[in-house]
């Protein structure tokens, strides 16, 4: 048996229920402001991925613009290698390129290297190719429009010709063999 004598004295009965009341009022206060912290780092949680979703809209909300700026540039560049441009009007142009390149430069736009490269479908748009012993895999030979990447994203492939081993255009050719 228990050593505890049943009935409890009235004053021992009361101050376990005091106790056990005061402790059942610390638990539910506690719980209280555990509820309340989550509800504010669930808040600030909520309001941080809504902010990094702003910023990446931000961050690529001038790809379209910037995209349009491109075609402007490509066609600069053709007025300046055209003989028939004279000199004031090479200046002027030379001026309007420069320009609109600092102003892709400032908004994140990065130009692709192509030119002796690896060929690389992610960044590099193959309009022909050629075969040349002078390569192990596929090079980009000559870079017919540049590329360019905004930020980490491709903004437009580089269009270019692709250099090909002379046995890799000899296994393209032939296909598969049943």
């Amino acid at each position: 048996m228990s050593d505890i004598p049943y009935p409890l004295p009235a004053h021992v009965a009361d101050a376990i229920a005091e106790k056990a009341l005061a402790e059942a009022e610390q638990a539910r206060a506690e719980a209280k402001k555990a509820r309340y912290e989550a509800q504010g780092a669930e808040r600030a949680l909520r309001e941080f991925e809504i902010k990094l979703e702003r910023e990446e809209h931000k961050r690529w909300a001038l790809a379209e613009p910037l995209r349009d700026f491109l075609a402007v540039m490509d066609n600069l560049e053709l007025a300046l290698a055209s003989p028939a441009a004279g000199e004031g009007l090479r200046h002027g142009v030379e001026l309007i390129l420069r320009q609109v390149q600092e102003i892709l430069r400032r908004h994140g736009v990065r130009e692709i290297q192509a030119a002796g490269k690896r060929f690389d479908p992610a960044l590099h748009e193959a309009v022909s190719r050629e075969e040349h012993a002078g390569v192990a895999v596929p090079t980009v030979s000559e870079e017919l429009r540049r590329g360019f990447v905004l930020h980490d994203r491709l903004l437009r492939p580089a269009m270019v010709k692709v250099a090909v081993p002379p046995e890799a255009a000899a296994d393209e050719d032939s296909g598969p063999t049943n």
